[in-house]
């Protein structure tokens, strides 16, 4: 469901999210997030151009987020690369529906009511998106690392 591009520049943002000042290469948040760095370099110009990190030269340069982690909506990460969310309803058409002994009256109606609930859900998946950030993602995950503890269990109370 989530393209391989969208993971990816999530995974990149979200290293860059632990330490929002600190300037990053692209070797290094390769080497955190184990993703290839010609591929990551790739997502993060798009992310650039997108406005959503900003990038310095040399040797104590590299890229770090444009904005604190807090406005940048998941949508728009997914966006800047090319990797927004579609679902997709599998509807049978009217001569399928004609093969299967069923009428094209009905199948016409079916459709139109099946295609209505994939548009609800697109839209719901979209609002979902635009009010979801990159610091609740940080969230989630400081927590979840949180949770294995020091001997990468779960840790209780």
């Amino acid at each position: 469901m989530l393209r391989r591009a969208g993971l990816q520049a999530l995974r990149a943002l979200l290293e860059l999210a632990q330490d929002p000042s600190r300037w990053r290469s692209v070797n290094e948040i390769a080497a955190a997030q184990q993703l290839p760095a010609p591929m990551l370099e790739q997502l993060l110009l798009q992310l650039r151009r997108a406005d959503l990190v900003e990038a310095r030269r040399g040797r104590m340069g590299g890229y770090r987020l444009r904005h604190p982690p807090a406005a940048i909506p998941v949508a728009q990460v997914l966006e800047a690369v090319g990797a927004a969310i579609e679902l997709r309803a599998e509807l049978e058409d009217g001569e399928d529906a004609q093969a299967a002994g069923t009428s094209t009256i009905t199948t016409s109606a079916e459709q139109r009511v099946l295609r209505g609930m994939a548009r609800r859900l697109q839209a719901a998946l979209e609002r979902e998106l635009a009010g979801l950030t990159l610091e609740e993602l940080l969230f989630d995950l400081s927590s979840w690392q949180e949770s294995l503890g020091n001997a990468g269990g779960v840790m209780l109370g």
